[in-house]
């Protein structure tokens, strides 16, 4: 999905209309890597609906509380999953991490309980358009 010459989403190539109808990528800290028009982020598979390739998401800063910003509309490009184990040092800074220990650091806070032998996705996302909204 890219932009249309209007700066939109081009409805003849099959994009998704408007962002209320894109499902959303939550972060809880305004990592600079979203600034980089092409960056990545890992997750672990959602059990409802997984992310896919080609999808159109909104990346939301803190979601679910009164301070949520749509920060902007992103195509996931590529989807791979990993092992923790398989994941380098060098994938962790381009991620926003100082480095691999404090990603699993952050992964460990940020989801107790989850099987960290389970893969994860590692997703890169290019920027569609910023500032969506307004």
């Amino acid at each position: 999905m890219r932009l249309g010459i209007d700066g939109n989403y081009d409805r003849a190539r099959g994009a998704t209309e408007g962002v209320t109808d894109m499902r959303i990528m939550g972060y809880s800290v305004k990592w600079k890597k979203l600034q980089r028009t092409t960056h990545t982020t890992f997750r672990y598979p959602r059990k409802d609906r997984d992310w896919y390739e080609g999808e159109a998401v909104q990346e939301v800063y803190k979601p679910r509380s009164k301070d949520r910003e749509v920060l902007q509309i992103a195509e996931i490009v590529s989807k791979e999953p990993k092992l923790l184990a398989d994941i380098t040092h060098e994938e962790a800074i381009e991620d926003g991490f100082i480095n691999l220990y404090d990603m699993f650091e952050w992964l460990g806070k940020r989801h107790k309980g989850q099987d960290m032998f389970q893969p994860i996705n590692k997703l890169t996302l290019d920027i569609i358009r910023t500032n969506p909204v307004g």
